[in-house]
């Protein structure tokens, strides 16, 4: 059959249009009759839950009392049976272990107590048989003092890694402070006598900053990250990567500057720095929009006016971010991640909402509870108390997955693990903490009293303990003897026992994930209003779409607590955490910690 030539032109110019309208792997498009989802693009990484996996406290395959990569892969189908997508695996690199991990002397091997890079590619392969996606932990605002490059930095004043980092020569007087977070005297700057010089950082003396301003630094990175994703991770997420640019002039910053222009905070000084977007532009051009993955700041320093500037789709930059305003609800001022059990719930819900807000039509946003530098969840937010310790982590759960936003969900907490509340600090292991108690014994402070504070506050070894998997000998997590001590209700909380509970808060957890995945378009995408703001013992909000909507009720408190249901027609119940809902009139009676989502009609 014959065709003209103009015919044949306008088939090739139609194929080549359809191909251009191609979506991006793992990507579709929003129904467009929902009127009520969010305007961008479906993704992956939006539907997905994320579980975080701390590798030194989940699973000890050789008996050194250290968590690895074999460990992990032979816990995968436990992993997979719970119905996450995604696996946030903190720092495996080769490391010395000044910070567990982020301190990184090689970007491009294996820390020596996980594995080996073979182990990798075995649990890597492993987890994209089962469907599950890696995401590792990008730390590049600094590095450890064993990296080579630094080594080589501090030989000479005129060695070529020099710029690699932030030196400001010692003839010049002491630089203006900065804070060093991991350091007893508080300061971001250390002198070195091999060059007469002091060098930032902005953790420990361990982590040197590394200079972003230098290019060649940059395609150093760039070509590190391109190594890893041609090996097959699904994504980064990047640690205080916010705060990777710098003013290299540092100047004096005083604290009334900080407080009218930053709010009071360093990071968000640290945060400000315009060529930081320079930075991930560039990174994302180089790098990131080559592959189908994921990408996850860690939003020190942003605020809800500047997180859209690294999530904005338009400029190429990041997918997500996740801020520190919700987690740092309830801390006192002036003490370390010392908590006021009498946390305010509106504030909470206040918080929440804005930041729902800033994602209400644009970019992505993320919601989490607990994480590697929080204390355990349950302790923080619920009541660890054995008489509500499950129903209080079934109601955290249900808030976790029934909000806008990518869920990240760390290990443990599907079980209820709470704090461990060392009584010794000979029992800590976390450097930040080991700083905190040196700066109260040097002041000549109350030490039984500090750690007193740490015990439902936020000394991040709470969050560390090892995976209570039985309750064996150190919970089935290791043979020797762990890195960390064993929380002592492993004999009630593990993975053997919520096994065999069907009320578990294990068996909830997954509930209330295929609950999540069956209702994408109106637990990921559908419009979130928050109710009854003022209310001091219950959350209530709506989550809907043009077709549904439900109700989404929490008691926060440990007693029967009302909520108005005014002239709303309650439906069938989703989930509940206990009995049916008791009405009584207008009035729903929650019992303490209940959680429910119910249809309105």
């Amino acid at each position: 059959m014959k065709y003209s030539i103009p015919f044949l032109i306008s088939i090739i110019f139609l194929m080549s249009c359809n191909q251009q309208k191609k979506e991006p792997t793992g990507s579709t498009k929003l129904n467009n009759n929902n009127a009520f989802a969010n305007v961008n693009d479906r993704a992956w990484w939006k539907e997905a839950v994320v579980y975080q996996i701390y590798p030194r406290s989940f699973k000890d395959s050789d008996g050194d009392g250290i968590g690895d990569l074999k460990g992990l892969t032979g816990k995968l189908d436990y992993v997979k049976s719970l119905g996450v997508d995604i696996v946030w695996l903190n720092p495996i690199y080769g490391s010395p272990n000044a910070d567990n991990g982020y301190d990184i002397s090689n970007y491009d091997d294996i820390m020596k107590e996980f594995g080996t890079m073979a182990d990798f590619d075995v649990l890597l392969a492993q987890m994209h048989k089962r469907g599950l996606k890696l995401v590792m932990d990008l730390v590049v605002n600094h590095c450890s003092d064993e990296h080579e490059w630094f080594k080589q930095a501090r030989s000479s004043r005129t060695n070529k890694y020099r710029n690699y980092f932030h030196w400001w020569p010692a003839e010049r007087g002491k630089p203006a402070f900065r804070p060093g977070s991991f350091e007893v005297d508080g300061s971001g700057w250390r002198y070195d006598t091999l060059t007469n010089s002091y060098y930032l950082h902005y953790f420990s003396y361990k982590q040197p900053d590394l200079n972003w301003e230098n290019p060649e630094l940059r395609k150093e990175i760039y070509a590190m990250m391109n190594r890893w994703f041609k090996k097959g991770v699904d994504g980064f997420r990047m640690d205080v990567i916010p705060v990777i640019a710098k003013d290299t002039s540092f100047p004096v910053i005083t604290q009334k500057e900080l407080d009218e222009k930053y709010g009071g905070g360093w990071f968000t000084y640290f945060a400000s720095t315009p060529a930081v977007h320079t930075y991930l532009q560039e990174m994302n051009k180089e790098v990131l929009s080559k592959y189908d993955i994921m990408t996850l700041a860690e939003g020190a320093g942003t605020t809800k006016a500047t997180a859209m500037n690294f999530v904005d789709p338009d400029r190429h930059e990041l997918d997500m971010s996740y801020h520190f305003e919700g987690v740092d609800i309830g801390y006192e001022k002036g003490a370390y991640k010392k908590m006021n059990p009498n946390w305010s719930l509106p504030e909470f819900k206040n918080v929440y909402s804005a930041w729902d807000s800033v994602f209400a039509n644009k970019g992505w946003g993320t919601i989490y509870l607990g994480n590697h530098d929080q204390p355990r969840m349950v302790t923080r937010w619920g009541n660890d108390a054995p008489e509500f310790r499950d129903a209080s982590s079934k109601m955290l759960t249900t808030f976790l997955l029934s909000m806008r936003g990518t869920p990240y969900y760390y290990y443990g907490d599907e079980l209820g693990m709470t704090n461990i509340k060392f009584d010794k600090i000979e029992d800590y292991r976390d450097i930040e903490m080991m700083a905190e108690y040196g700066k109260v014994k040097n002041a000549g402070g109350d030490l039984k009293a500090f750690l007193e504070t740490q015990k439902n506050g936020g000394a991040r070894d709470n969050g560390r303990t090892p995976m209570q998997w039985d309750s064996l000998a150190n919970a089935g997590f290791t043979t020797g003897i762990p890195w960390l001590k064993v929380n002592d209700n492993k004999n009630v909380i593990n993975v053997a026992a919520a096994e065999k509970n069907a009320n578990s808060t294990l068996h909830y957890f997954r509930k209330m994930i295929k609950l999540r995945k069956d209702n994408i378009d109106l637990l990921v995408y559908g419009k979130y209003t928050l109710l009854d703001a003022p209310n001091a013992d219950v959350y209530a909000y709506t989550r809907e779409t043009d077709k549904q909507k439900v109700l989404v009720l929490l008691n926060f408190k440990n007693k029967i607590a009302v909520f108005d249901k005014g002239k709303m027609q309650l439906g069938n119940e989703m989930i509940n955490n206990m009995q049916n809902l008791k009405i009584e009139g207008t009035k729903v009676m929650l019992q303490p910690y209940q959680a429910c989502i119910v249809k309105l009609n």
